[in-house]
């Protein structure tokens, strides 16, 4: 439910964040179903709130601000440039009856090409100061450092392809560097269609949208990756080493920069959170106790591709994250057209924060 005080926080948060530099924007409720689910995957119809009318097709109740936003600014936005907005958004809860379908959301973004890990560290300063007070506990990732490691692997571009569409889906991942490290057996009925060396003829008619040349192309996927040699057990410890990397920020730096030396794929990334960590310094971050999980952001950010955070209520589990954030450089090549700019934010939960305030 969204309260009174939760409305007087979001409002108060916003004036904060325009305080700060950014331009007040109010993205639509409605947004572009077709859009979301390009994005999405169909996934995201079990997330959101859908409907339809006869002349703009599917829309979906707006389950967050920052897809809006970033087609705000690549069709007309100013470079560089930072906006904050408050409103409602919406999640379907089929689960947990107990977890808000509707709640305010309050967020600060920057586009700036000028100094990406600078950007970073003026958002990540700029929530824990709005949080202060709170007794929350921050946690920090970069989902750039995985997607370099698995760009780096020796396998093939199909199987390096499929790893990246899956690494927000961590039990799906796993499952598929287990396929291709050799580690689980090949389905009975897998093994069967491999073994048939035309596997189409006497099957059954065609029904659904395939059609036989998708059939196929498909078939001949399979052979290509049964025949592709299993990922070696050397580069499954070093990505096992990788995702198991949890200290605070000074310590994660040095174990990662010792990786490098087997893993020189993620070396950049690495010093982009080296780079990272001086800006927060530079913020008054106190990054000798500020947690880094290489892990972390992997369940729900997957608009996010770089740098990830979040702000936690200590030893309230019950409760989602206070504040959720990171770099999403990568939606912005999606909608711009060809277009792109590195571009980081993060949203606020005010009615959490209201909640937490009055000692509920």
């Amino acid at each position: 439910m969204i309260t009174r005080e939760g409305r007087a926080k979001a409002l108060a948060l916003r004036d904060r964040f325009e305080a700060a530099g950014a331009q007040v924007v109010e993205p639509p409720m409605l947004q572009s179903a077709e859009l979301l689910l390009d994005l999405y995957g169909e996934d995201i119809r079990a997330r959101a709130y859908v409907t339809s009318d006869a002349l703009r097709g599917e829309q979906m109740l707006r389950p967050d601000f920052t897809v809006p936003v970033v087609q705000m600014h690549m069709a007309h936005g100013a470079d560089p440039a930072r906006y904050t907005y408050a409103g409602e958004v919406f999640r379907r809860q089929e689960d947990d009856p107990d977890r808000a379908n509707e709640f305010l959301q309050v967020g600060f973004e920057v586009f700036d090409r000028a100094d990406p890990a600078a950007a970073d560290a003026e958002v990540f300063a700029l929530m824990a100061e709005a949080v202060a007070g709170l007794n929350l506990r921050a946690a920090t990732g970069d989902i750039g450092i995985l997607t370099a490691a698995v760009n780096g692997l020796r396998t093939t571009e199909a199987r390096r392809a499929a790893l990246l569409r899956h690494i927000w889906r961590p039990r799906r991942f796993r499952a598929l560097l287990d396929r291709f490290a050799g580690r689980t057996p090949v389905p009975a009925s897998r093994k069967a269609l491999l073994a048939n060396p035309q596997p189409r003829l006497g099957s059954a008619p065609l029904i659904g949208l395939r059609a036989d040349d998708e059939i196929e192309a498909r078939i001949s996927a399979l052979h290509a990756d049964a025949a592709a040699k299993p990922i070696s057990d050397g580069e499954m410890d070093l990505l096992d080493t990788l995702l198991n990397v949890r200290e605070t920020v000074p310590f994660a730096l040095s174990h990662l920069r010792d990786l490098t030396v087997d893993m020189p794929s993620i070396s950049d990334a690495v010093e982009g959170l080296a780079a990272r960590s001086d800006a927060l310094v530079a913020r008054g971050v106190d990054v000798d106790t500020l947690d880094f999980e290489a892990s972390y952001g992997r369940t729900s950010m997957e608009y996010y591709d770089g740098f990830v955070f979040g702000f936690y209520a200590a030893g309230r589990a019950d409760l989602p994250a206070v504040v959720s954030g990171g770099r999403y450089d990568a939606l912005t090549r999606r909608l711009g057209g060809g277009a792109e700019i590195p571009a980081v934010g993060a949203v606020l939960r005010p009615g959490l924060m209201a909640e937490l305030e009055a000692g509920a």
